[in-house]
C-alpha cells in the first residue's frame, strides 16, 4: 500500500558549538566542543559551572530582527526564530512581508520546548510581583513565558495557516515534534510543516538539575572535556541551549517546487514505558525503549541490519550502557556486527527540549554528507561497553550512509525514535 512520503527540504540550527548549517557541519566533523565555563554559575555556587551556551546569537539576531521585535522575544524565541528562518529560506521558500496578508494555509509548525523561559520569570515577574510592582512587569512577559511562544513566533513570522502548536515531553520534545509533524503530512492535512525544538539560555532552568546531582561537576576547569557520554569517567550531563528546525514536506510538494531534498524521514514512533520495569519519572523502562525502536523501524520499513549509524540519546549518565544494550537487542545487532553509534551531546551538552531536534539536524547532515561525527571524551570507554568499542568513532569517519536512526528518551519514561533514509525518488 502506497503512502505519502515525507522528505526534509530545509534545516536550521543554533547550537552551542556553531550557528548555521555550514558552521555546524564543520564543528561536527572536527569534534569541536561548545561547552564553556560560565562565571555566573560559579558565582551562584552551582556544582556544575559549565554549559553549552550559544555564542554570538545576540549580535546575529540584531542583524535579522528589528529592535522592537527583539524586546518581545526571550532567548528561547530568538533561537527558534533564527533556526526557522534558515530552514525556511534553505528550503527555497520566501519570507513574506507581514503587511501583504499572505497566509500559507497548507503549512504549519510543531515546535516544542522543555521549559518555558525562566529568566523572564526569575528576573522580572517574581521579584516585581513580590515587590508590589506588577505594572512594571511589561506587556510582553506573557508571550515570552508561555510554552507555545516558540511555535507562535514562527507562525506569525512566516504567516503559517495550518496547525501551529508546541509540544513538551522533556528530553524527547524535539524528536517527538518531528514525528507529529510528519504524521500530519502523511495524513494529507498539510503539505509541509516546520518541526523541531528549542531551549532557552537560563540558569534558573539548570538549577533544578544541579540540585538533583544530575549535572557534571568534576570538569569545571576543563569545560571541553565535561560532556562524556559512554565514558567510564562520565559524571552527569552538561546543560545546554539552542534550537533545531527542519522543514518537512510531502515528496510530491517538494518535487513540484524543485526544492532541495536533504533526506527522507522514513518513519518513527512515540511510546511510553509506563514507569514500570525499571522505568520511572527520571529513567526509561528498557522494554519501552526497545519497543519504540522496533516500531520505528517497522514504520519505516527498514530492517535492523540496514541501520548504518545510531545517533543515541546518550547523556553521560548511568543510563548510557543500558541504552546501548537496548539498541543492540532492538536492532538484533551484537558487538562485531553493531553499527556506528555516536553522541552529538558530547560536543554540545544536553539541550533539553531542543536536544532531539538539534541532534536530528546532525543526523541528517551525516547522512547527506557521508560521514559519522566523533563521539568525543569517551576514550576511557565505560567497561560495560568494551565490546562495542569498534563502533564508537573518536574522530570523523568518512563513508557512504543510507540509514541513520535517532532517538530521545525523556523524563516521564517517554520515548521517540526517528528513521532517516537517503532520498531516492
Amino acid at each position: 500500500m502506497s503512502r505519502t512520503r515525507v522528505v526534509i527540504t530545509g534545516m536550521g540550527v543554533v547550537a552551542p558549538n556553531a550557528i548555521g548549517l555550514a558552521a555546524f557541519e564543520r564543528a561536527l566533523r572536527q569534534g569541536r566542543s561548545g561547552i564553556v565555563h560560565l562565571a555566573k554559575l560559579q558565582e551562584l555556587k552551582f556544582g556544575c559551572q559549565v554549559a553549552g551556551a550559544v555564542t554570538g546569537a545576540e549580535e546575529l539576531a540584531a542583524s535579522i530582527f528589528h529592535q522592537e521585535e527583539l524586546m518581545a522575544m526571550s532567548s528561547n524565541m530568538v533561537f527558534t526564530a533564527m533556526a526557522a528562518l534558515e530552514a525556511w529560506t534553505g528550503a527555497g521558500l520566501e519570507r513574506s512581508d507581514p503587511q501583504d496578508e499572505v497566509v500559507h494555509w497548507d503549512t504549519g509548525a510543531v515546535i516544542g520546548t522543555g521549559i518555558a523561559d525562566l529568566n523572564v520569570v526569575g528576573e522580572r515577574i517574581v521579584p516585581l510581583t513580590d515587590a508590589g510592582k506588577v505594572r512594571r512587569i511589561g506587556s510582553t512577559c506573557v508571550e515570552q513565558i508561555m510554552s507555545s511562544s516558540v511555535s507562535a513566533k514562527v507562525g506569525g513570522m512566516l504567516g503559517l495557516g495550518n496547525q501551529v502548536t508546541s509540544n513538551s515531553s522533556a528530553c524527547t520534545t524535539g524528536t517527538e515534534a518531528l514525528y507529529q509533524a510528519a504524521e500530519r503530512i502523511r495524513s494529507g492535512r498539510a503539505r509541509r510543516m516546520l518541526a523541531g525544538g528549542s531551549e532557552g539560555d537560563s540558569h534558573y532552568s539548570w538549577a533544578g538539575f544541579d540540585s538533583m546531582r544530575l549535572l557534571a561537576r568534576k570538569f569545571n576547569d576543563r569545560p571541553e572535556q565535561a560532556s562524556r557520554p559512554m565514558s567510564a569517567s562520565a559524571g552527569g550531563f552538561v546543560p545546554g541551549c539552542g534550537a533545531g528546525i527542519l522543514v518537512l514536506e510531502s515528496e510530491e510538494s517538494a518535487l513540484e517546487r524543485g526544492a532541495p531534498i536533504f533526506a527522507e524521514l522514513a518513519g518513527g514512533e512515540v511510546t511510553c514505558g509506563g514507569q514500570r520495569g525499571g522505568g520511572s519519572i527520571t529513567a526509561p523502562n528498557p522494554a519501552g525503549v526497545r519497543r519504540c525502536i522496533r516500531a520505528a523501524l517497522a514504520d519505516a520499513r527498514v530492517e535492523g541490519d540496514q541501520v548504518d549509524v545510531i545517533n543515541g540519546h546518550l547523556t553521560a549518565t548511568f543510563a548510557d550502557p543500558v541504552e546501548v544494550k537496548s539498541w543492540s537487542l532492538a536492532l538484533d545487532r551484537r558487538p562485531g556486527d553493531f553499527p556506528w553509534i555516536t553522541s552529538t551531546k558530547s560536543m554540545i551538552g544536553h539541550c533539553l527540549g531542543g536536544a532531539g531536534a538539534i541532534e536530528s539536524v546532525a543526523s541528517v547532515l551525516m547522512l547527506q554528507g557521508g560521514f559519522v561525527h566523533p563521539s568525543i571524551n569517551c576514550e576511557d570507554l565505560h567497561p560495560e561497553l568494551d565490546g562495542f568499542a569498534g563502533s564508537i568513532p573518536h574522530s570523523v569517519e568518512e563513508q557512504s550512509i543510507d540509514v541513520v536512526i535517532k532517538a530521545g528518551f525523556g523524563f516521564g519514561d517517554v520515548n521517540a525514535c526517528l528513521v532517516f533514509r537517503r532520498f531516492e525518488a
